[in-house]
């Protein structure tokens, strides 16, 4: 008989996510599908607050990524005024964000995708998590950890909190660096850089031991989108290069004019949105972020150490677009090696500790465009503003949302290549969610609204009954 499988909720991802199964009348799978159940609606509780107050709200999207939040906030009211904010400002901006890379991709591989791949796909779920790590290796765990505080330590030391920053403000930052904590982080990222030269070396490891499983695991064709000055890797700006499924260059573009090539789908059965190029339409627009986006577009890493790996990842398919989603950790990977290094090179500069951190800022109707890297993708925020700076409309894509037809056309694969006659077992179905954990979703950044979404209200009884279902379609 046919029946319906429910992963609920997805586990080692943030937020809340389910993914539905749907077998044939043989027990082979005929459907599946990643569901987003969130629904949170910050872009319309957004409008009628002032500009400035912005880079403090938005960063409680998410606990997880709210640096990018921040930076991407206070670039878009710094469009919107109209201000250029000086060189230290933008050196201290670009360092918080590289210690929210280094914080972010350590915590994704080491805490929530490499337990999946170190012990193996038919390893117990109670050892498939960091404490399994820790059991196993206790040296390689601490490290693990070590390398994720540095990131968080660098935040704090630049952004005044390890978690929602409150620093960058229109016009630029809100307080210089202290020469002080300039060489203990300095101190600190050198042992970074040892601790992300082992995470290479761990995930290179996991490359070669699953080399036969990555042709075939979630390995598809799309087109391939992020920032990029001069062609090299760029996560704080640039412009946005959007790449073809076979290498060509498509389209570069000033982020600012995202409205002019990005549009967004909707399906009545998640609260999660679809971006794809305009031009290319819908479904045949569908491109990929993120680290294996990122590393695809660019040309060259500015940095020596991450550029080496970079010329190794492109023979991966022999200087074409890797298209394996599990290569999605190797590159995640490079880019943590290259954040080490980044923020070295920003650190050894001397104008980052200028006191000019900032110029003044004059309240006016406008409109501001604010775009980054964040650690899941590219991060857009659109605002705009009346005469005394109230907003009057926002609208933000976040990160995950442009990853979200691949992630849902991933799970859907894995599930045909590992359910076949009625055989479902827990770690078949965890290979499921390692489809989805390969793009490392933050759920909860990604459920926003503008216009019209469909929604669905169950009023439930005690008795766990459904007294009453609202529904609301797009």
């Amino acid at each position: 008989m046919a029946r319906t499988i429910t992963i609920d909720p997805v586990t080692k991802v943030e937020g809340h996510g389910k993914v539905t199964i749907h077998l044939d009348d043989n027990g082979n799978v005929a459907e599946s599908h990643f569901h987003i159940q969130e629904f949170r609606g910050f872009e319309k509780f957004c409008e009628g607050r002032m500009a400035w107050e912005m880079p403090v709200i938005t960063t409680r999207i998410c606990g997880i990524c709210p640096v990018s939040h921040h930076l991407a906030s206070a670039k878009a009211c710094d469009d919107l005024f109209k201000v250029e904010i000086p060189p230290a400002a933008k050196m201290l901006r670009e360092l918080m964000h590289m210690g929210q890379i280094i914080h972010s991709h350590a915590l994704h591989f080491f805490y929530l995708a490499a337990p999946d791949l170190l012990f193996g796909l038919d390893a117990p779920p109670e050892q498939r998590n960091v404490i399994g790590v820790l059991n196993a290796n206790p040296d390689l765990a601490k490290k693990a950890i070590r390398l994720r505080q540095i990131g968080q330590e660098s935040i704090e030391k630049v952004g005044g909190r390890s978690i929602h920053p409150v620093t960058a403000i229109p016009g630029g930052m809100s307080k210089p660096l202290s020469h002080e904590d300039r060489f203990t982080m300095l101190k600190d990222l050198a042992e970074a850089l040892d601790l992300a030269q082992l995470a290479l070396s761990v995930v290179k490891g996991v490359n070669q031991k699953f080399s036969d499983l990555f042709p075939k695991f979630a390995s598809f064709k799309t087109k391939y989108m992020g920032l990029v000055k001069d062609g090299a890797l760029e996560l704080y700006d640039g412009s946005l290069r959007l790449m073809d499924e076979d290498g060509s260059i498509m389209e570069e573009f000033d982020p600012k004019n995202y409205l002019d090539y990005i549009a967004e789908h909707t399906e009545d059965w998640t609260y999660l949105k679809f971006p794809y190029h305009k031009k290319s339409g819908w479904p045949n627009g569908v491109y990929r972020v993120a680290p294996l986006g990122r590393l695809n577009v660019a040309d060259r890493i500015s940095t020596p150490l991450a550029n080496a790996e970079l010329k190794d990842f492109k023979q991966l398919n022999n200087g074409h677009p890797v298209q394996d989603s599990l290569y999605y950790h190797y590159a995640r990977i490079i880019e943590l090696l290259y954040a080490v290094e980044r923020a070295q090179e920003l650190l050894n500069n001397d104008e980052i500790v200028s006191r000019e951190v900032r110029v003044p800022v004059a309240r006016q109707a406008g409109e501001g465009v604010g775009v980054i890297e964040a650690p899941r993708g590219t991060l857009i925020h659109h605002y705009q503003a009346d005469d005394i700076g109230k907003l009057e409309k926002v609208n933000i894509i976040v990160s995950t949302a442009h990853n979200y037809a691949a992630m849902d056309r991933a799970v859907n694969e894995v599930a045909k290549l590992v359910l076949k006659d009625n055989k479902v077992e827990e770690p078949l179905l965890n290979q499921v969610e390692m489809a989805i954990r390969c793009y490392d979703p933050c759920l909860s950044c990604a459920t926003h609204q503008i216009g019209k979404m469909p929604l669905e209200i169950q009023i439930v009884t005690s008795d766990g009954g459904i007294a009453r279902t609202i529904r609301r379609d797009a």
